[in-house]
């Protein structure tokens, strides 16, 4: 059986970029091939993994860039089913 997998592996010090920055890098295809869904993806695993040992300010920024690329997400699908 052969998987044609591409796996990510995000560049050092992804997650402790500020929020606009984090969710602009997810978004890039230069850092997530996959596209904006699988930078979602891998920022709600970090989330839900990391949580326990974040910061509460830390915390806030990482929702604040899974708010901004949702609303990247949503611009995306309006555009693509618009035209």
């Amino acid at each position: 059986m052969d998987l044609n997998t591409n796996p990510v592996t995000p560049p050092a010090g992804l997650f402790a970029m500020p929020a606009e920055a984090l969710a602009d890098s997810l978004a890039s295809k230069d850092v997530i091939p996959q596209g904006t869904a699988a930078g979602m993806r891998l920022l709600t695993f970090y989330i839900s993994h990391a949580a326990r040992r974040l910061s509460p300010a830390r915390l806030r920024s990482l929702e604040k860039a899974r708010k901004l690329l949702a609303a990247r997400m949503d611009r995306e699908l309006r555009q693509k089913s618009a035209a």
